[in-house]
């Protein structure tokens, strides 16, 4: 049994200040009664404690890339995220060839409950089922329509599928794995659906929109397309707060349409956490210079944001509360996979980060095992 003391604790919708935090793998308790006894003590110093960060799309971070399809890569990145607070993400892949798609995903089968660092929940599976004129840094060359033979062998894995709801076969395509596979997050992306398109497609399941704004048809007053379905419809969507990619005026647009459907992620790259320099994503040249990672048309590549700068830019950049900010990190993204984490609350896995007033990373604690500690 660990115990957390003089901490500022995120509970529920309140801030709990002169209470204690206990827990083994799982949470057992916050109590105002300040003794722990028989159990080793963790001192937040006045510092946050929330539960732990839940990034729904990450690509790689410290050098390493879900694509590399080692289990080298995998704890690599594991390890990584450690230090912006992710104790929980979804290793997200590319489009590439069926091949490379195929090692990437037998390697998450037969690796990922093996790290030792942020634990891995499953794959999000972003292309290669995409609109290839709206493919981004996805390579255009390797987009097809949606199929089960590339993926079926892996479906206890996956848990997100970004996909455009236009192409062909996709109606057909979401309705089997929505009745086959129901547990798999249908999300819009890369997509140059109209608003009528995308709005068929949450009728046939699809319950989310990867990084709104980005890779999909833009907002207009006549042609409101994805965005104003997204903003029209009971789903949720994620954004990457990194300035880069959304502007702060956007950032605020979405939490006030979204809510509590808001969910943060960073799109980060191999170079997360990395210096500046030249990287790959998806066999395709990267430079990243100044926070920004872009392919060598200047299209924008990920990104190389920290969960905890994501937090930090939508408390300072939007009206966000405290506590809204970092729901969106935690309680959001666990409802969306429907898991036991992203709330400090009895019987939830004890993933925990504690974080100062800049959401500096102080400690990480996983399943109840501190992982990292600054």
């Amino acid at each position: 049994m660990k115990a957390i003391v003089n901490a500022k604790i995120l509970h529920e919708e309140t801030i709990l200040e002169g209470c204690t935090l206990f827990f083994d793998t799982q949470i057992v308790k916050i109590t105002d009664d300040v003794t722990a006894q028989n159990c080793e003590v963790i001192d937040a110093k006045g510092a946050y404690v929330s539960s732990g960060f839940i990034d729904l799309h990450v690509h790689g971070s410290g050098g390493a890339d879900v694509m590399d399809a080692s289990p080298a890569a995998l704890e690599t990145i594991s390890a990584t995220l450690l230090q912006t607070g992710v104790t929980s993400f979804l290793a997200t892949t590319m489009t590439m060839s069926n091949e490379a798609i195929d090692k990437a995903l037998q390697n998450m089968q037969d690796h990922a409950k093996s790290v030792t660092g942020a634990n891995i929940l499953g794959v999000h599976l972003e292309g290669p089922f995409i609109n290839v004129s709206r493919h981004g840094a996805q390579n255009k060359d390797y987009v097809q329509a949606p199929t089960m033979a590339l993926i079926e062998p892996y479906m206890q894995e996956i848990k997100m599928i970004t996909l455009a709801p236009e192409v062909e076969g996709a109606e057909a395509f979401v309705k089997h794995m929505m009745s086959s596979y129901p547990h798999v997050v249908f999300s819009v992306g890369h997509s140059d659906a109209s608003y009528e398109e995308c709005k068929e497609g949450f009728r046939w399941g699809m319950s989310h929109a990867t990084h709104l704004f980005n890779a999909m048809t833009p907002y207009h007053h006549r042609s409101p397309g994805i965005v104003g379905a997204v903003f029209d419809s009971d789903v949720s969507c994620d954004v990457i707060a990194d300035l880069v990619h959304t502007h702060p005026s956007v950032l605020e647009l979405v939490y006030r349409m979204k809510k509590e459907k808001l969910i943060l992620i960073t799109d980060a790259m191999r170079a997360g956490c990395m210096k500046c320099g030249s990287y790959d994503l998806g066999g395709q040249h990267v430079e990243v210079q100044d926070g920004k990672a872009v392919l060598e048309d200047g299209t924008l590549a990920g990104s190389v944001l920290k969960m905890n700068e994501a937090l930090s830019n939508m408390r300072q950049y939007t009206s966000m509360g405290l506590l809204e900010v970092v729901n969106a990190a935690t309680k959001a993204p666990a409802q969306k996979l429907g898991i036991k984490k992203g709330e400090l609350k009895v019987g939830y896995d004890a993933d925990i980060v504690i974080f100062d007033e800049n959401f500096s990373i102080i400690t990480t604690i996983v399943m109840g095992e501190i992982k990292y500690a600054r």
